[in-house]
């Protein structure tokens, strides 16, 4: 972090200048709340509402300023701004904040939530192994979670089928730079190539790379599936992110405050999982309607043959965080597992 701090004083003459403030009576408490995605998009709609609650429990005492990606720099660069109280809130996602907290790259892993996202919801709203093992490594790092949440199911697209995992053979999966999502295709025997965002779609088109996962928001939007035969509903892993704030801030607000914040959090809960819904859902349709792309949904025992196969990740994610982490993952694999069976 520190070789980027010269950084900081231009980001807070862009926090003066760029804000989008809710017009009104003047607040006694202005919220920073920046996030990682564009202002038409599922965290775009979050915030928002979380912002509109937080102004019209407080009748107007409080006013948030929202930020999209790109306003306050990239998404580890927001997130850095959180932890030194340059903004307030931000959505921080563990994919842009590995080398903050390392024990949060399980999220990355393979076939570990359910494919149900009922089991999801309760999991991501009631686990201890989060709200209170990882929460700690949060802590640490001066960035309080306030909640875990979801943007969907990660799904495949692809230039041929995707059904067993030696389909993946010398396959060039796009992938983000992570050792643990590069890990996971290696396992399945495929060639994972790492390639910015804003290239997937060209990489695609000119064969570059021959898939390439996203929750279905992000593959419509993106139109990845203009230049993919394959869409495979795989639901291999869940697209997790985190409403967080800083800790230091949120201790100095009055408990009045502090309480709107809370049950604002709580009620974004259940909005959370309705969001992802709305967005994935439309893409879904949007993507049907669009094109003749092949869609396929992984059935139980091809989901069995690739868990089975992406193990071997899981003890290199407990190799690669320590005693810690691991027994982070395997409290939540048994709060998962508790959860199936309530269901």
């Amino acid at each position: 972090m520190k070789n980027r701090l010269w950084l900081i004083p231009a980001l807070l003459l862009v926090i003066a200048g760029c804000s989008q403030v809710t017009e009104g009576k003047e607040a006694e408490y202005i919220f920073r709340f920046a996030h990682e995605e564009s202002p038409s998009s599922v965290q775009a709609d979050y915030v928002k509402e979380f912002a509109d609650k937080l102004e019209k429990k407080s009748n107007g005492r409080i006013k948030v300023e929202r930020y999209p990606i790109g306003q306050l720099g990239n998404a580890t660069e927001q997130a850095e701004l959180l932890q030194i109280g340059a903004i307030d809130f931000a959505i921080v996602s563990p994919g842009n904040t590995g080398t903050i907290v390392p024990e949060n790259q399980l999220f990355s892993l393979h076939f570990l939530f359910s494919d149900e996202m009922d089991v999801n919801k309760q999991v991501l709203n009631e686990s201890d192994a989060l709200y209170e093992d990882l929460n700690s490594l949060y802590l640490e790092k001066n960035i309080k979670v306030l909640d875990y949440w979801t943007e969907g199911f990660m799904n495949w697209t692809s230039n041929q089928e995707l059904a067993v995992p030696t389909d993946f053979n010398g396959f060039k999966m796009r992938t983000m730079p992570s050792p643990l999502i590069v890990a996971a295709y290696e396992a399945y025997g495929a060639n994972p190539t790492p390639v910015p965002y804003m290239e997937v779609y060209s990489g695609l088109q000119l064969n570059m790379i021959d898939g390439q996962e996203n929750p279905m928001f992000a593959i419509e939007e993106m139109n990845f599936y203009e230049v993919q035969k394959y869409l495979t509903l795989s639901k291999h892993g869940l697209y997790i992110t985190t409403t967080a704030v800083n800790p230091d801030f949120y201790e100095s607000l009055p408990n009045d405050i502090q309480h709107i914040v809370d049950e604002t959090t709580a009620e974004m809960q259940v909005r959370s999982f309705a969001i992802q819904n709305e967005f994935n859902q439309s893409a879904l349709d949007q993507i049907n309607s669009d094109s003749d792309i092949n869609v396929a949904e992984l059935n139980e025992e091809e989901r069995q043959k690739f868990e089975e196969q992406s193990q071997e990740v899981r003890e290199y994610y407990k190799r690669l965080v320590g005693e810690e982490g691991a027994k982070i993952l395997d409290k939540l694999e048994k709060d998962i597992q508790k959860a199936e069976k309530n269901q």
